[in-house]
């Protein structure tokens, strides 16, 4: 009967879980660069049930010996393995801000690790030492003419630099050239991701190397093409009809396991209190 119960509660706790990463996808639907997270819900291993030794059970025709063997499996419940970001592309938004950026995917290598695609991220100085990297490319420039993000880290370059530019009046080409009155002051800084799973995913749509380890240029790799694009912004790829669809269904799964558990507990107070006087 104990067993029951714990299977119930794994299934409330993935569906809780499961309905956070949701909502959380839905808050962020209209978040420039925001990338959706997945989560996978599996199932504890089985438990093989047997009898241990000897049992005499008493019967209308006498005595019936049930001996050592096998009984069968139980369920032991489930519980969310773990939760990945959608690399998918999003749409694009038009802006007419010089200093918002948009990466737009070409081909992407194939990762034969994990049969995911490849992705490309905006360089960014993290303020505990390394790089960050994003999606959401809307930057602008601060007092001392540096680009940065909104939460104030710097823009990098290819070369690991900051980009000063002073002033809004400068050109992005798709070749990633910023260029100042027709000459190139900086290539904005574009990294790549063999196997964009093994980042963290950080607040503010930041990602980090588990490491540390600095990713490489985007820029000649092999199989690797890409463009960017000014004054648009990246948007979201939620998807908030699946979304929403998904949510009810893990809300009524979270009722439905709630339902069990109150039948559960039913069972267990009729057995100490009715069936425990005889």
């Amino acid at each position: 009967m104990f067993k029951g119960f714990y299977t119930v509660a794994s299934g409330m706790i993935a569906q809780q879980r499961k309905t956070e990463v949701l909502t959380n996808n839905m808050a962020n639907a209209n978040t420039p660069g925001y990338k959706a997270d997945q989560s996978t819900i599996r199932s504890f291993p089985d438990m093989l049930l047997s009898a241990r030794g000897v049992t005499n059970i008493p019967t209308e025709q006498g005595i019936s010996t049930l001996k050592t063997g096998e009984i069968g499996a139980i369920n032991t419940g489930v519980y969310l393995q773990e939760t990945l970001a959608n690399y998918m592309q999003g749409t694009l938004m038009e802006t007419n801000l010089t200093t918002d950026f948009a990466l737009i995917n070409g081909a992407m290598p194939i990762d034969e690790e994990s049969g995911q695609a490849g992705t490309i991220f905006f360089r960014l100085e993290h303020p505990e030492g390394g790089e960050a990297y994003t999606r959401n490319g809307n930057f602008t420039i601060d007092g001392q003419g540096y680009l940065v993000n909104p939460q104030g880290l710097y823009v990098l370059s290819d070369e690991g630099e900051r980009i000063q530019l002073q002033n809004e009046d400068f050109q992005l080409s798709q070749d990633g050239r910023i260029l100042v009155d027709g000459q190139q002051v900086a290539t904005l800084g574009v990294s790549f991701s063999a196997n964009p799973d093994v980042l963290l995913k950080q607040d503010n749509g930041l990602f980090r190397s588990i490491d540390g380890e600095v990713l490489p240029s985007a820029y000649g790799q092999d199989g690797v093409t890409f463009a960017l694009q000014q004054s648009f912004l990246e948007g979201s790829n939620v998807d908030s009809a699946q979304s929403m669809t998904e949510l009810l269904t893990a809300y009524r799964a979270f009722e439905a396991n709630q339902k069990v558990l109150q039948a559960y507990d039913k069972s267990m107070d009729k057995a100490v209190n009715e069936i425990g006087k005889v």
